[in-house]
């Protein structure tokens, strides 16, 4: 028996919602995101790799899928040594994109449509060939001079304390990570300067919490230096805010103060600087942060943040399922296989969530450009793809939907690294449009395309998912709908996990919202599944939404006997 859709959409007027912070824009309430990488959505002049021109030419399409903003990875000119975040000028798009009137092209076309368009803003770091960098490194008392950090020696570096595994989630957190960005040169300036990431990405100066009287080089926070990046910083963002952009997803965003063990000194740095100038001089815009950490960035000011890849706070024991860098299988929740557990992500998880609660928002992305795609291993069907997608989409916080992920882009493993991106390369793949050569992503003979499509003959694309009622993409379409017409499944209801963490499939939990309340049922393996709940009450609940095969809630002697079929999700509304 072929599994059904059924999505409905409630005819009932939608409850008027503020974002959580009263402070935040409200079109935060209802927002869904659309994460595009630049180089991999449309290419507009046949060069292999796409731009702005591009992006603005699907405008339409993203509409259709029901988002209502789009974040930007970098587009400014770059030395393309890490995707772009190596920024040799922050005023201008880099030519393989376009032009800045390309840019305020498409965000005025976005804002016809009634799409925000937030940008990428790489706060920590520059590429060491920009022209701040080159004028820092060749002596004291210039205009940039202090835009970078310069040690004169380096330190020894302390032993490793016991459990101290450095992270990226705990960038710059210690003296040992400090030393570990020195990096030698031959400049005139001084043997080294401190990088953020790569070596090409020398972090610009924006002082230390503690500065160490025998290291002439840090500088304190309230130093000439540090506040004359702070007020470079404040004239990058307004360039681009007056030109119509709506926010910035902001990169490395705990790293900027060094040796800030606790993060006090960065979190003040945003919350009464950065933060409080940007919200009086662009009360409708928006700040993410990339910290991985809510409970600090949310504090920080910041209007979210993400919960998904990297440091303590992640979800990989939910999703990650295969090695990229070997291909190897991983067990984790959403597999087939059944094997996974919940405990892990769910004490991260309801620790970031409690702490967000009239803050901010949580956000959980179906992916990124940094780690592997949902589509990847052996998770790669339509049936896998929605249960999962089911999850990202009755989750509070606001959702991102990384491009591709709306029809299954799969990941392809084994490509050789592409500007930087390593193993991510195979996250970054060219999007697939239609049966046309490229995909319909590019008019450029197939070996210049800029990173390989996928090859599989049998590879999803918007055409086919378009023709097909029942595709991914248009259960995706039906999930946002129906989060926009139920508060309890938006952005600010509450949630709670209402399943045992001894018996972890299905996964059941609760959103409630405005006299609302929803139960989702999840279950990701190959096999039926129960679960004995503490009855709801009232009338029996009704499936307003879900991907499944069979459904039942049987009540019995005070208890809820949720079941449901293999490779099954169920929105139940009460």
């Amino acid at each position: 028996m072929k599994r059904f859709l059924l999505l409905l959409v409630s005819l009932f007027p939608l409850v008027s919602v503020r974002a959580q912070d009263p402070t935040q824009p409200s079109w935060l309430s209802d927002a869904v995101f659309y994460q595009i990488y630049p180089s991999s959505f449309q290419d507009s002049d046949g060069n292999g790799i796409g731009d702005l021109p591009g992006i603005s030419s699907r405008l339409d399409y993203i509409k259709s899928i029901g988002v209502t903003a789009i974040w930007l990875n970098p587009i400014y000119v770059s030395g393309w040594t890490d995707g772009g975040y190596d920024i040799i000028d922050f005023y201008k798009v880099d030519p393989r994109f376009g032009t800045n009137t390309d840019l305020v092209t498409l965000v005025n076309e976005a804002h016809a449509r009634g799409l925000k368009v937030v940008m990428d803003l790489v706060a920590g770091h520059s590429s060491d060939q920009n022209e701040w960098f080159l004028q820092s490194r060749e002596a004291e008392n210039l205009r940039y001079s202090d835009y970078y950090i310069w040690p004169s020696f380096k330190p020894e570096e302390p032993a490793a304390q016991p459990g101290g595994a450095q992270d990226y989630a705990a960038l710059m957190n210690s003296n040992a990570a400090l030393i570990r960005k020195f990096v030698a040169t031959d400049a005139p300036r001084g043997p080294y300067y401190v990088k953020n990431f790569f070596d090409t990405q020398p972090a610009l100066n924006f002082g230390f919490a503690h500065p160490d009287p025998a290291h002439p080089w840090e500088q304190a926070v309230d130093a000439p230096g540090p506040m004359a990046m702070r007020r470079e910083l404040k004239n990058i963002m307004a360039f681009w805010m007056d030109k119509g952009v709506d926010g910035f997803r902001v990169d490395m965003a705990a790293s900027l103060v060094k040796n800030d063990f606790d993060k006090s000194a960065t979190i003040k740095l945003w919350k009464e600087d950065f933060v409080p100038w940007f919200d009086e001089m662009y009360p409708e815009g928006i700040l993410i942060a990339e910290w991985f950490n809510p409970s600090q960035s949310l504090e920080a000011g910041f209007d979210l943040d993400f919960f998904c890849h990297d440091g303590q706070y992640n979800y990989s024991t939910l999703f990650f399922n295969v090695n990229r860098r070997n291909g190897g299988h991983s067990d984790c929740y959403f597999d087939v296989e059944g094997k996974g557990e919940l405990k892990t992500w769910y004490d991260l998880y309801k620790f970031q969530y409690d702490s967000s609660r009239g803050k901010g928002y949580v956000s959980m992305p179906s992916g990124n450009h940094d780690f592997t795609r949902l589509s990847a291993g052996t998770r790669t069907s339509e049936d896998q793809l929605k249960v999962a997608m089911t999850f990202f989409l009755t989750m509070p916080g606001v959702p991102f939907l990384f491009y591709g992920d709306e029809i299954g882009l799969t990941q392809v493993n084994g490509l050789p690294s592409v500007e930087g991106a390593g193993a991510r390369t195979g996250t970054r793949i060219p999007m697939l449009w239609d049966a046309s050569a490229n995909a319909g992503f590019s008019t450029a003979p197939t070996e210049k395309l800029y990173i390989p499509q996928d090859p599989d003959p049998a590879r999803r694309t918007v055409e086919k998912q378009e023709a097909d009622r029942n595709s991914l993409l248009n259960y995706v379409r039906g999930l946002i709908q129906l989060r926009a017409a139920h508060p309890a499944l938006g952005n600010d209801g509450d949630w709670t996990l209402v399943s045992g963490l001894g018996q972890p499939y299905p996964m059941v939990y609760e959103r409630v919202r405005g006299g609302e309340t929803c139960r989702i049922v999840i279950n990701p393996t190959a096999k039926t599944v129960s679960a004995s709940l503490p009855a709801y009450g009232g009338a029996a609940p009704e499936i307003i939404g879900g991907f499944y095969k069979n459904a039942t809630v049987k009540s019995s002697g005070g208890l809820d006997k949720f079941t449901v079929s293999p490779v099954s999700a169920v929105i139940y509304k009460y």
